[in-house]
């Protein structure tokens, strides 16, 4: 059994060195011309500006300068891991080209992209060669000690060895051996260095505190809406229920006091009018705190919280628990109204009738996944539930996706960063 693991682990090592080296081989020589190109011609049109053509050459330049960047921040975030977020003020659509001109050299992520450019062609360009240099110059040597040597000029050198005759071909294969076992180890390392360096010179602290503020006040916003919503939502339900049959009851008592003495039989239909009233208001005060904050939630947890809302369903569900403590209580509430809100969409709006829920917690992470075999067809858009559960996650750094294909089914998926008590 060992033997088998280290030989999948060999199969695998030699697989990714494959894949490393011939992503390198690609960056070379595809990256290096199309870094020329837009470094010549970014040079070109800044010089321009001065007699007028390079205001209006110098946004489309710069914006094929920036679509070159994030073609590369893609191939870092997809090939090596590293992610390189964009950080590019926006611009008018409308503006000018003396106003787009000046916006775009006013932004420093522009200036980077500017001073990646040559360090791309230099350093870039070596590390992304390097692997495919280290995973296939062995095989020039193997092939000079197989007998090649015989058919090359005079004076040739493979690496540091002069190939005269067979002895020296042979220390070229040995050569070639060297290279192989360091490029064993070397060849996936240095191709991560290159998208490191990548990441380096294009990536901003700044802009990613930038990008995190805006969220932040995003999400601090819509927070903060639909806090306001809510209470609206409370204050309405009390005055138009509870508030109402409470009213209701206390002239219900004027006129049973009245009619004590006068009606005895009236004043009793009235107090038996009264309890059914004081039992409808005690319900609904129930029902406006069930939705402000469930006491199963707060007394059970998440767990037990989503497995009542499912046995309220008018469909069958079944839900599947992996919790190993709780969340805090801001978070435990937020996916309790999100998975409700799920719900309630797919018994409304999918025709569905069978749900499936699943909530476990893994690296950090809380993910719940709701999926129903209605008809499909459920969207991110503004105005619709979904939305609102979006914005409602994302005051937590949450994410929701979806995925609803026309006639089903329809898979919902939220994700919550938290840490489980």
């Amino acid at each position: 059994m060992s033997i088998d693991t280290k030989s999948d682990g060999g199969r695998t090592r030699a697989r990714g060195m494959g894949l490393a080296a011939v992503r390198g081989l690609a960056l070379a020589l595809i990256s290096l011309p199309g870094a020329v190109l837009c470094f010549v011609l970014s040079l070109v049109s800044l010089a321009l500006i001065p007699i007028g053509v390079g205001i209006v050459t110098t946004p489309w330049v710069l914006t094929g300068v920036r679509t070159f960047a994030d073609w590369r921040r893609v191939l870092a975030a997809e090939w090596g891991g590293v992610r390189i977020p964009p950080a590019y003020r926006p611009l008018p659509k409308s503006a000018n080209p003396w106003t787009r001109t000046f916006g775009m050299l006013r932004d420093p992520a522009t200036w980077r992209d500017l001073l990646w450019l040559p360090v791309d062609m230099t350093a870039g360009f070596i590390t992304a060669l390097l692997p495919a240099v280290l995973l296939f110059y062995p095989l020039e040597g193997f092939a000079i000690a197989a007998g090649l040597w015989r058919v090359l000029p005079d004076g040739y050198w493979y690496g540091f060895v002069p190939v005269t005759g067979q002895a020296s071909a042979l220390g070229a294969g040995a050569l070639g051996l060297v290279i192989l076992f360091f490029a064993h180890f070397l060849t996936t390392p240095l191709l991560q260095a290159h998208f490191r360096l990548t990441g380096a010179v294009l990536g901003s602290n700044q802009g990613e505190l930038a990008e995190r503020v805006r969220v932040l006040t995003e999400t601090r916003r819509d927070a903060v809406d639909t806090s306001a919503a809510e209470l609206r939502r409370i204050e309405r339900d009390l005055h138009d229920g509870a508030q109402a049959r409470l009213v209701a009851m206390g002239m219900d008592l004027g006129t049973i006091e009245m009619l004590l003495d006068k009606d005895p039989a009236k004043a009793k239909q009235l107090v038996a009018q009264a309890r059914r009233s004081s039992a409808d208001a005690l319900s609904e005060l129930r029902d406006l705190v069930r939705g402000i904050h469930p006491p199963v939630l707060a007394e059970r947890g998440l767990g037990d919280a989503v497995r009542a809302l499912a046995l309220r369903l008018p469909v069958t569900t079944e839900v599947t628990v992996e919790l190993t403590g709780r969340a805090e209580a801001p978070v435990e509430s937020a996916a309790y109204f999100a998975v409700s809100e799920v719900l309630t969409n797919a018994v409304k709006h999918a025709g569905a009738d069978r749900i499936w829920i699943d909530l476990h917690h893994t690296n950090g992470m809380l993910r719940i996944t709701v999926t129903d075999n209605g008809r499909g067809g459920a969207v991110i858009g503004a105005g619709s539930g979904l939305a609102g559960i979006e914005r409602r996650l994302g005051t937590f750094d949450g994410v929701l996706a979806v995925s609803s294909p026309a006639g089903g089914p329809t898979m919902v998926t939220m994700e919550i960063p938290c840490a489980l008590s």
